[in-house]
């Protein structure tokens, strides 16, 4: 959901259309880092990843300049700023002339849509404009990353992996827990009504199955020794896949009837590690994968 990131009447119909709280800050989208520069003072280890990863799923905390408004920031002397690969998202911010704030469009902490007939379905007549852009191609957000002096910090896993940042930078990037620098970052998000699990044994799983006849098994990949009903987020365990799939499985849970949905997790690292994220928050627990 997009609104000129300059102009407070704008960006504050984003927080009321969402519901969103407002020490929620919001992602700046740009296209182009000239434009970033407009808004934003950037060090030189931020410049070199936006060469490198803009446009792209990366985005940057970065000091603020006067003119973007405090509502935008969460009242914040930070402002997150992002390229985004879409053509048509780029497009659209250049024949606009401004940077463009642009949370999920979705009501706040509900499972974010992939597609254009899915943030309808959420938010009807309520925005002005729905623009269809194709299914995303990622389906996670992005990265989240902020740097301080010769120190770079992880804000939030997401689409771009940590490792292709740390491989570039010849850094090791670090974790930082203040949940108020950036969005995405409370411990409960991306939640449909349907209780989400993530498996912790095949055991607990047959428990449940027993106790809940409306109880759905997604696993991460097919494999011809399952003899259950699941649904399958890849065919072959492509976490791009996996990771495309798995928003429009949890916006479909409850048009399912779905009561409970066992997911079965994968290994935190690379592109796994944002999928895993998204997982926890959406089940409000941090329950040990499988």
């Amino acid at each position: 959901m997009g609104a000129d990131a300059l102009n407070p009447k704008a960006v504050s119909r984003i927080f009321e259309i969402k519901n969103r709280p407002f020490f929620d800050p919001l992602i700046v989208h740009v296209c182009s880092i000239k434009m970033a520069e407009g808004i934003s003072y950037i060090d030189e280890i931020s410049l070199k990843l936006m060469e490198r990863f803009w446009p792209g799923p990366l985005t940057l905390v970065l000091p603020k300049k006067d003119k973007v408004p405090n509502i935008t920031t969460a009242g914040l002397d930070t402002v997150a700023i992002r390229m985004p690969a879409k053509d048509v998202a780029l497009k659209l911010i250049e024949y606009s002339s401004t940077p463009i704030s642009a949370p999920s469009a979705n009501p706040f902490g509900y499972v974010s849509p992939t597609r254009a007939e899915q943030v309808y379905e959420m938010l009807g007549e309520k925005v002005d404009l729905i623009l269809d852009g194709g299914k995303t191609d990622i389906g996670v957000e992005s990265t989240i990353i902020m740097v301080k002096g010769d120190r770079v910090f992880l804000l939030r896993p997401g689409a771009l992996p940590v490792e292709e940042i740390e491989d570039f930078l010849k850094v090791k990037v670090e974790e930082i827990k203040d949940k108020t620098l950036a969005p995405g970052m409370l411990p409960r998000h991306y939640s449909p009504k349907a209780k989400v699990l993530i498996m912790s044994s095949w055991e607990d799983y047959f428990k449940l199955r027993a106790m809940y006849p409306k109880i759905l098994l997604v696993l991460s990949r097919k494999k011809p020794y399952y003899d259950l009903k699941a649904v399958y987020l890849s065919e072959e365990g492509d976490l791009k896949e996996v990771a495309s799939n798995l928003f429009d499985t949890l916006y479909s849970l409850d048009k399912m009837g779905v009561e409970i949905a066992v997911f079965q997790g994968i290994e935190e690292k690379g592109l796994g590690r944002a999928i895993m994220n998204r997982l926890k928050k959406a089940s409000g627990e941090a329950i040990r994968e499988v």
